[in-house]
């Protein structure tokens, strides 16, 4: 037998003997421990000694009878499984039972294979409450155990320069380090017990561990780090992720703080210094090119050829630097939160009927087709900048013609996703390896190849088009396999979807 049956005490209480002694003998051989009784009152003693998890109850006994003694044992252990024995099995005898607690009842005379069937089974309920209990007890202990364990892992989180917090499954906190009451701006002395909102003065964290906590994110990948900021110049970013027991349930959460205040100041100091020295040089490099433009138009004729290519060389170089500046101020508008001058309600179809239209000149001179494919029924409105609208597409249609082949296929696909507007932009051009698809949102990163080396550009479209995009609340991801193609997506929500 299995240690949990090896375990399980049965308390067999008759005035018969031939039934208490061959009770015995039958529970005995299936592996349980047996106590026998041939009173009430000794019964009842017995239950306080040995704590049976089974008692076999004869009704009909002197003295102390039957139905009092379950009642007794009710009232000392409501866990406690009763199996009747009467001899009087009728069906008003067992509900009266079953009214008063009793898990089951055995008419005498019985058979062997009764008995172990009827004790079988309520030993089974036992084993199945008892893991039960076990299971829950452990996933408790699990995370509370945290905060007291004096371990190596306790001493470790202890000592972490970064901020832990670990909450359970009803998104109390069950344990907390020094550093993240320090990053918290919270008493040293405070310590855990209190829900996840008293230590988080974020509400959107709080709402988002609350959610981990009760399990509602369980994939590790779909969870977002917040930024969140404490006072003027103090910001804070928190990691939550799922804690998981050993069968995939979630037991809490945990998170972990870092202190990005350094971070946001050097990305603002960097912001002013691109943006002034951008602004700085954006108006002589347009003289210079005006300037050019005007000589190479005066020499055309008269110039030696060479020259004339030299000139023109240096017209093209200054209006790449001249695009690489508007880019760079484009990006430090975006993050400086600078953008969606003048947001109103569009109809996204009209607007990317009207890029189509005008990038689809450019798409025929190399002899590729580009086509835009609307739902049937009309789109709901968007709330949006037209400009920032008109940036991001017209920069992904754009990047699509520029890096497909002569001949090529470039289209444009719309429909709804839920909420959301959906915008494919899909080319079977050069395609991207699996390596560049994690890099090319980042400035000035650009995919170089035999095929691609000669297609001039900033390196800064996609990562304005990442920066707009993030602005309106949406996402873009990226698709692509090499020689087959590439798939940027964009969802955008939609008003009143």
């Amino acid at each position: 037998m299995n240690n949990d049956v090896d375990a399980i005490r049965i308390l067999v209480v008759d005035d018969e003997r031939d039934i208490r002694e061959g009770s015995e003998r039958i529970l005995k051989r299936i592996g349980f421990i047996v106590h026998i009784a041939d009173r009430g009152d000794v019964a009842l003693k017995v239950v306080k000694e040995v704590h049976p998890a089974i008692v076999l109850l004869d009704l009909k006994m002197p003295g102390m009878d039957g139905m009092e003694v379950l009642e007794h044992i009710r009232q000392m252990d409501e866990g406690i499984l009763v199996i009747v024995i009467t001899g009087y099995a009728t069906v008003e005898t067992a509900i009266m039972a079953m009214k008063q607690g009793a898990y089951d009842f055995i008419p005498k005379p019985f058979e062997p294979d009764q008995l172990r069937i009827v004790v079988n089974r309520a030993a089974e309920k036992i084993r199945l409450t008892r893991d039960a209990r076990k299971l829950e007890e452990e996933k408790t202990r699990t995370l509370s155990d945290l905060d007291t364990e004096k371990s190596r892992i306790r001493t470790i989180i202890e000592s972490l320069p970064d901020g832990v917090l670990v909450t359970n499954a009803s998104g109390k906190v069950v344990l907390i380090n020094p550093s993240c009451k320090q990053l918290l701006n919270l008493d040293p002395d405070m310590g855990p017990g209190r829900q996840i909102e008293d230590y988080v003065p974020d509400e959107t964290l709080s709402k988002l561990v609350m959610e981990i906590s009760k399990g509602k994110h369980v994939d590790y990948g779909d969870i977002p780090d917040h930024e969140f900021n404490l006072a003027t110049d103090t910001y804070l970013r928190a990691r939550a992720q799922p804690v998981l027991g050993e069968r995939k349930e979630c037991l809490g959460a945990v998170l972990n703080f870092v202190d990005i205040s350094t971070m946001k100041v050097l990305d603002r100091l960097k912001s002013e210094f691109v943006a002034k020295v951008s602004h700085e040089l954006r108006s002589p490099l347009s003289t210079i090119h005006e300037q050019l433009a005007m000589v190479i138009g005066d020499l055309v004729n008269s110039a030696p050829q060479q020259d004339h290519h030299i000139l023109t060389r240096a017209k093209e170089k200054t209006q790449g630097m001249i695009s690489l500046i508007g880019d760079l101020l484009d990006l430090s508008r975006i993050e400086e939160g600078i953008i969606c001058h003048e947001p109103k309600s569009i109809r996204l179809d009209d607007l990317l009927t009207n890029i189509v239209d005008f990038l689809s000149s450019r798409a025929a001179a190399s002899s590729q087709s580009l086509a835009l494919n609307l739902p049937p029924q009309p789109l709901p409105e968007i709330t949006a900048d037209p400009l920032a609208l008109e940036s991001i597409f017209g920069n992904l249609i754009t990047n699509a013609i520029n890096y497909t082949q002569e001949g090529g296929r470039i289209r444009v696909d719309v429909d709804m996703a839920g909420i959301n507007i959906r915008v494919k932009v899909v080319d079977n051009g050069f395609g991207m390896a699996e390596k560049h698809l994690d890099k090319i949102f980042d400035r000035f990163y650009r995919v170089k190849d035999d095929r691609t080396r000669y297609i001039t550009g900033t390196g800064l479209g996609l990562p304005i088009v990442k920066g707009l995009v993030d602005s309106l609340g949406g996402i873009i991801e990226v698709e692509s396999t090499p020689g087959e193609g590439s798939t940027f997506t964009v969802l955008l929500p939609a008003q009143n979807a």
